[in-house]
């Protein structure tokens, strides 16, 4: 019989290191570890699943005739049915969303519209587009592309005609726009989201803000008329909003505010895309919550396609992002009197092509971009 101090004991008789005993220090520690780590998977996928329900709950849906249905949502389907057993199975790790197709055309379109505005007599909403952007996602997945349409920019609109591009709007909504826009180009476009003036708000007051580097000092000449003086400003709420609106403060109009668009919008999305953001679940959950009210997507672009198509963005750096504005033959006239915008197919054909090829670096390097 082994004394207390005999080998294998420690002094005072308990097992010493190495020992059978010795092993459930560590197994606490694993455990623990385990537990913790269970807990934090607990956690991200139930916040994952809360904000991923609030959008597809709260963003407004429409049918465009490009955009492709998106892999049914798991996570989503299990509300409606009752399940069998009670018991709650064990939360799956959380892994990176499937990779989106590229390259990829998304129509980003900032709608007029205002909170109390009548529909017009066809029943839609009574709103123009302020902006409209193409947004070009290259195969490589890490470079993308900003065109920017010219709001007063004369072309066909399928079924009605010649007019301004940002009437598309008006006279059939979100899918009338995307057609109008596929028609320019002759290419498809896979996705369209569009946000109103109160969304815009509130989408930049979750961010707490977007830093600018204004190249030009002016006043607004609408609203609360903010001023705007040259260098870096932050631009919130309704500041933001009339930077990106004003147009009769500068020379050339138009074409000034579509610069300011680019540049807000380069800046917003480097925040919106960055770490400090995706990251921190107080601001994307408020992020979320915000936006999704005031925003309208394809039927296609659920929340596993959002999660999909902002993950893969996660290399692109959006300082590098190029943006520039379709070329045109310049000023000119309707032939019922509007002050116009003339095309140049030319550039809407090469642009086009460009597209299609997935060769848009090489056409924006040809306008000194």
């Amino acid at each position: 019989m082994k004394s207390r101090n005999s080998p294998g004991a420690g002094g005072n008789g308990d097992p010493a290191p190495g020992a059978n005993g010795g092993a459930k220090p560590k197994r606490t520690i694993r455990n623990v570890v385990l537990a913790g780590l269970l807990g934090i998977a607990l956690v991200a996928g139930g916040f994952l699943f809360n904000v991923a329900q609030i959008w597809n709950t709260q963003t407004a849906k429409t049918e465009i005739s490009a955009a492709p249905e998106s892999p049914p949502q798991t996570a989503a389907a299990s509300p409606s049915k009752p399940a069998a057993k009670p018991v709650k199975p064990a939360p799956k790790p959380v892994k990176p969303p499937p990779p989106p197709t590229l390259p990829m055309n998304i129509l980003l379109i900032g709608s007029d519209h205002r909170k109390g505005d009548a529909p017009t007599p066809n029943g839609l909403p009574n709103q123009r587009s302020d902006v409209m952007i193409l947004v070009h996602l290259a195969a490589d997945g890490r470079h993308a592309y900003g065109i920017s349409l010219m709001r007063d920019l004369w072309v066909p609109i399928p079924g009605y005609g010649e007019a301004k591009i940002n009437a598309s709007l008006e006279q059939g909504g979100m899918p009338l726009a995307v057609k109008t826009v596929e028609s320019l180009f002759g290419q498809k476009i896979q996705h369209a989201v569009m946000i109103d003036f109160e969304g815009f708000r509130g989408i930049t007051d979750a961010l707490g803000g977007v830093d600018v580097n204004n190249p030009v000092e002016f006043t607004a000449s609408f609203d609360t008329h903010q001023h705007f003086p040259a260098g870096v400003i932050k631009l919130q709420g309704q500041r933001a909003l009339e930077f990106v609106r004003e147009r009769y403060a500068f020379a050339d109009g138009d074409f000034h505010r579509v610069a300011n668009q680019q540049l807000f919008l380069r800046s917003t999305l480097a925040k919106l895309l960055s770490a400090r953001t995706l990251t921190n679940p107080v601001t994307l959950y408020k992020l979320v919550d915000t936006a999704s009210k005031y925003i309208t997507v394809d039927k296609g672009l659920n929340a596993t396609a959002m999660a999909s198509l902002v993950y893969s963005l996660r290399n692109v750096r959006m300082q590098d992002a190029v943006f520039f504005t379709l070329p045109t033959a310049g000023f000119g006239t309707s032939t019922d009197g509007q002050s116009i915008i003339v095309p140049d197919y030319g550039a809407a054909a090469a642009v086009g092509a460009a597209l299609g090829q997935d060769r848009v670096a090489q056409y924006a390097a040809t306008l000194g971009k």
